[in-house]
């Protein structure tokens, strides 16, 4: 076999996609920081399996529509920056194979290496040590081999491929310290290098196939619905009846959702709680709220429909949305947490997304978002900095918009950007001063630690409260509030004027308490609380 056609492609990407999917867990896995949102393989699978989804459902054995597809569908489908950047590989690979109908040992070396060439553009500072070394070291070997055994089959040249790629995955603790004190290689690259066995396993005449297994069910919902259509977005409010009111518990509705579908998020505020899940069965969703008390408030969406919508728009980005008049600025955020969606929209978002550290948004999130507003000028605040990529491919995707990422990492310095923008001053003018709040906020984060680990010479537990300085984990102690309190000890200091302590779901109001006291008893500076209800951190603190 000394070529590949279309219809090998295709089934080397199912062979790739199923690959990963069934390994997703191992993948996140490999996250260096110990906490509960170690998202890599599963970013990187549910962007492969979108786009692996538009292949098969195009219909189409060329060779070259098949790659575009892919292209496509990875681009719109893009989460966290590991899958920005298997995106833009794939999409260095359609245009290496643009117009061809099948492709040779050789072709397929060029392909890659102009992948490796397109995601190294695509990241303003490139880190060796990630997925953007594994894929160029791994493509320069395997296009030497090539050149050198020009009569060597694609079969042949995937080989050497993977081979590299394994070498070059190996190395990664060298290039990047922090790998090498957590005894682990880059997930990024660990994930690329699944979907490339699979596209060699399905070569071999052993195609991957897809594990009844894989990993949490929640990602299994999420990958069925991938496959099998997007779904409904489904929101609603029970009022809890005097027996749920004694007995609900939040972690059990949210498994019973999980069994159903994805994206879940369950809020409980006294008697009210408020959901969001995508599933495939919103009838199943709401059969099983019921049981808790009445419906105040009812919202389906058909994600299918919006994404048609959105994807042929994409077709032509130049057409404007329907709407009635046109606004000057309208602003979209990202967040978790009905207090966070709350707070954002009393500081002038039009449009939260909701998205944080454990489901990073996809490119067609944004682009969805974007097209619902009828703006002359559009702020995007990512509010996390494995979003950031996501949210700039939207911006190429709708390249006749005039769209503007601000670089915001965490959700102090996105609240503080909105509340330097003024709706009366020209662009520049905004421009300059949200950046400015940008640059002037410190964050902080309570979690806890989901495995024992050590960092930086910081030896941490499994369940352990670590307190963590912008990158830096600073404390790690089994006691929730000490942790707080040593990580305010390490963020305020003498230039210190204002604090914004955003409370978790999981937050007592006691705690709030002994915090704010604290504080007050300790620095002599202001303190702003507002209940986020996020989930995973306890608090997020934003200092100026």
């Amino acid at each position: 076999m000394n070529t590949i056609n279309g219809i090998m492609l295709k089934d080397m990407l199912q062979s790739g996609a199923n690959n990963l999917n069934n390994k997703h867990a191992e993948i996140d896995a490999l996250n260096v920081f110990p906490v509960p949102d170690g998202d890599t393989g599963t970013n990187m699978s549910m962007t492969f399996t979108n786009g692996v989804k538009e292949v098969m459902q195009a219909g189409n054995d060329d060779l070259s529509v098949v790659a575009k597809t892919l292209s496509k569908g990875l681009l719109m489908g893009a989460r966290g920056n590991s899958g920005v950047i298997l995106s833009q590989i794939f999409r260095g690979f359609y245009q290496g194979i643009d117009s061809k109908q099948e492709v040779t040992a050789i072709d397929l070396a060029e392909a890659f290496m102009n992948g490796s060439r397109v995601a190294y553009k695509a990241v303003m500072r490139p880190v060796e040590g990630t997925i953007l070394t594994v894929i160029r070291e791994s493509s320069e070997m395997a296009q030497i081999y090539a050149n050198e055994n020009p009569e060597s089959t694609p079969l042949e040249y995937l080989t050497v491929l993977c081979n590299e790629a394994k070498k070059s995955l190996d190395s990664t603790p060298e290039l990047l310290p922090v790998l090498k004190e957590v005894g682990v290689v880059d997930s990024g690259g660990a994930g690329l290098l699944l979907v490339l066995e699979g596209f060699k396993a399905a070569l071999e005449g052993n195609p991957i196939a897809a594990s009844e297994e894989t990993g949490t069910v929640q990602n299994t919902a999420a990958m069925e619905m991938e496959n099998e259509g997007f779904g409904y977005c489904t929101e609603f409010i029970v009022r809890l009846n005097n027996e749920s009111l004694k007995t609900f518990k939040e972690e059990k509705l949210r498994k019973s959702l999980a069994q159903l579908g994805e994206s879940i998020v369950v809020v409980q505020d006294e008697e009210i709680v408020k959901v969001h899940v995508h599933t495939l069965t919103p009838g199943d969703a709401l059969n099983l709220a019921q049981r808790y008390g009445e419906f105040v408030k009812l919202k389906i969406e058909n994600m299918q429909e919006q994404h048609n919508t959105i994807t042929q728009g994409a077709e032509s980005p130049a057409k404007a949305p329907v709407s009635n008049e046109k606004k000057k600025y309208a602003i979209i955020a990202v967040a978790a947490g009905d207090g966070l969606k709350a707070l954002f929209e009393e500081y002038r978002v039009d449009k939260v997304i909701s998205g944080g550290q454990t489901m990073n948004p996809s490119t067609e999130d944004f682009v969805a978002a974007i097209r619902e507003l009828n703006a002359e000028h559009i702020f995007i605040l990512p509010n996390n900095s494995n979003i950031i990529l996501a949210a700039q491919q939207a911006k190429d995707v709708l390249e006749n918009e005039n769209i503007h990422v601000l670089a915001t990492k965490s959700i102090p310095q996105g609240l503080s950007a909105c509340i330097m923008f003024n709706p009366e001053t020209e662009i520049e003018d905004n421009l300059a001063e949200m950046e400015a709040a940008i640059a002037h906020v410190k964050t902080g984060q309570v979690t806890y630690a989901i495995k024992d680990t050590t960092f930086e010479g910081l030896a941490i537990s499994e369940g352990d409260y670590m307190g963590i300085f912008e990158k830096d984990i600073v404390i790690a102690t089994k006691d929730k509030l000490e942790s707080t309190f040593r990580l305010l000890d390490k963020m305020i200091d003498g230039d210190s004027e204002i604090i914004t302590l955003l409370v978790g779901e999981d937050v007592s109001d006691d705690e709030v308490s002994q915090v704010e006291d604290y504080i007050a008893s300790t620095f002599d500076v202001e303190v702003d609380t507002q209940k986020g209800n996020q989930p995973v951190y306890s608090f997020i603190i934003g200092v100026e």
